[in-house]
């Protein structure tokens, strides 16, 4: 059975950090592209980074482009976004998901992805 659990959200101010985690299981991790998306309310799920299968090439929405950082440790299977100077609007459900594609760069639409975990909730105060 294909897990996907995602730790680390919480409450922060703005300017303030914080690290998520992705924790993978069940699958075949480095044939898998891993997304991080988030989904604010009222609105659609987004990408906000993710890594291609095999050379874990990054992608980063605008809204995170400089801020904040993918790395995937295939050690121990896992996926982080490191988010830096966060704002209210960053306040979403964060989930993780993973993407069976080796075909090229990793995906961006939630919809091609085929695992999800149940995400994990950010809320930046101002």
């Amino acid at each position: 059975e294909v897990q996907l659990v995602e730790s680390g959200g919480g409450l922060v101010q703005a300017g303030g950090s914080l690290r998520l985690s992705c924790a993978a299981s069940g699958l075949a991790f480095e044939d898998f592209a891993i997304g991080w998306f988030r989904q604010a309310p009222g609105k659609e799920r987004v990408i906000v980074a993710c890594v291609s299968s095999g050379d874990r090439a990054a992608y980063y929405a605008d809204s995170g482009k400089g801020r904040f950082t993918i790395s995937s440790d295939s050690a121990k299977n896992t996926v982080d976004l490191e988010m830096n100077n966060l704002a209210p609007e960053d306040t979403a459900v964060y989930y993780c998901a993973a993407d069976y594609y080796n075909l090229g760069s990793c995906r961006k639409l939630a919809a091609l992805y085929n695992y999800w975990g149940k995400g994990t909730l950010v809320t930046v105060s101002s």
